[in-house]
């Protein structure tokens, strides 16, 4: 009895710390990386690691045989609000609706209250990995910084950029040079900072 808990112990940590990899990254680490964090040092470890956690719930792959996050806690999940679509090209008008309910895991949302969902459509962000159809994980309770990947009303009209602030010069900036930097005229509202990137293959 003693052996099976330390090893439910070591499977936990092992969970935790792919989760917070998740949580740190916004994606799921390679079978390098799983190895690295796990304290696996072959191959084949890593492999059998991988296959029981697929057939516990917890992860899956996708059809290039990546890794994809079902469940990284079996307690407490609860859906996440999906508010619509923001616009990650130029700014346009945008109103925030219920679209949809999404259950992500309790490990990956460390403030589950002030957190929420929005699809992003356009291609200002692609240069930070954020492609038109993902899901942005948004949390509006922190406290934005400059270089943060921000959800924000400027003057009036919805984007997703990144926060660029030097002294009292604020700028939301794109991560594709086809956009330019837009500096607020006379109103900028942060709604709140992008923590995760989600992304569905097929």
């Amino acid at each position: 009895m003693q052996g099976e808990n330390a090893g439910e112990e070591l499977l936990r940590s092992r969970v935790e710390n792919i989760a917070g990899f998740y949580r740190k990254k916004g994606r799921m680490p390679s079978f390098s990386e799983v190895g690295q964090l796990t304290s696996l040092a072959s191959k084949n470890a890593v492999s059998k690691l991988v296959t029981k956690l697929e057939k516990l719930g917890i992860l899956m792959r996708d059809e290039k045989g990546r890794l994809i996050p079902v469940s990284l806690s079996n307690k407490n999940k609860r859906p996440i609000k999906a508010l619509g679509t923001v616009e990650a090209g130029f700014p346009s008008q945008a109103e925030e609706e219920l679209s949809d309910n999404l259950s992500l895991d309790e490990l990956l949302i460390q403030n589950r209250e002030a957190t929420f969902l929005l699809k992003v459509s356009g291609d200002s962000m692609s240069g930070a990995g954020i492609l038109p159809g993902d899901m942005v994980i948004v949390d509006r309770g922190l406290t934005p910084k400059n270089g943060d990947i921000v959800i924000a009303q400027v003057d009036g009209d919805w984007t997703m950029k990144y926060l660029r602030k030097r002294g009292t010069d604020v700028q939301l900036v794109a991560a594709n040079p086809a956009y330019k930097p837009i500096r607020p005229k006379s109103e900028l509202k942060i709604a709140g900072v992008v923590i995760a990137v989600v992304r569905k293959y097929r």
